[in-house]
């Protein structure tokens, strides 16, 4: 199989709070990448708003087939390449920290609600999801879907790789002081879950006061192998690297966890 070229997006999109900044910055940055020859493009946890919007993360949601993610698929459609991103998304009075995934086509391939939520100011502002594997197919590899946190949860990941995951998205808001989830624990899960991991994260400052967040940067590509296959440093970046399925076939035949699990032992864990 051909290798699936993957681009993550780092930065904070636009203008906190201004959708149509990060859409404009999105349609750059989706002509960058597919004349790298990307066939993915991966942005960050809340994209099209920006994360630290405080009480207008109410106002800005919009549902899954809302206009921020109409203009999505224009731009995917337009530049031949599938596109994953965070938004809030509205849905009746609940409001979730969602991502989604349109194809080179620009047609709607997977919405997933984030299901584990950061802190008091996430669990005020989001309804947790429910659903723990949302997966999707591009170019014949079987992506998968998360959002930040989530990935810090070791039976996530495991879910997806046990369900057939062989690139995981994690669209993401990783904040400082916590540059080890970046730096150590995506190639750990990669690794001990045998997929690759494409960690799209922020970067710089949003908010005010105390409400400020800066953001780690650090976004990677994991391989199944334990390696980086491309790492940002701490600003505006746009890297791409490969995800092989050849590669992932052959590390799942040298390292046989998913083959070597004994679940009749693991009850207690749940």
């Amino acid at each position: 199989m051909t290798p699936l070229r993957t681009a993550l997006l780092q930065g904070p999109g636009g203008v906190p709070g201004s959708t149509a900044d990060s859409l404009a910055a999105l349609d750059r940055a989706a002509r960058r990448a597919a004349a790298q020859g990307a066939r993915l493009l991966v942005a960050s946890e809340m994209y099209l708003t920006g994360y630290a919007i405080g009480e207008r993360i109410a106002e800005l949601a919009e549902p899954a087939d809302g206009p921020g993610a109409r203009a999505v698929s224009r731009i995917a459609a337009e530049h031949g390449i599938a596109v994953a991103y965070g938004y809030p998304e509205r849905d009746g009075d609940a409001v979730y920290n969602s991502a989604g995934l349109v194809g080179p086509d620009g047609a709607r391939l997977a919405d997933y609600r984030k299901t584990h939520l950061y802190g008091g100011f996430e669990t005020s502002a989001f309804r947790p999801g429910d659903t723990p594997v949302v997966q999707a197919d591009i170019d014949g590899v079987r992506v998968g879907m998360l959002v930040c946190y989530d990935v810090e949860f070791p039976e996530n990941v495991r879910a997806h790789a046990l369900a057939g995951t062989e690139l995981l998205l994690v669209p993401t808001a990783l904040m400082r002081p916590y540059e080890i989830v970046a730096r150590t624990l995506l190639p750990a899960r990669a690794f001990e879950n045998q997929l690759y991991i494409a960690y799209a994260n922020r970067c710089g400052t949003e908010g005010e006061g105390e409400g400020a967040i800066t953001f780690t940067g650090l976004s990677c590509l994991a391989a199944p192998d334990g390696t980086v296959r491309a790492r940002a440093g701490a600003g505006e970046d746009l890297i791409t690297a490969d995800v092989d399925p050849g590669r992932l076939r052959a590390s799942r035949a040298d390292n046989p966890y998913l083959r070597d699990r004994r679940p009749e032992l693991y009850g207690s864990l749940v």
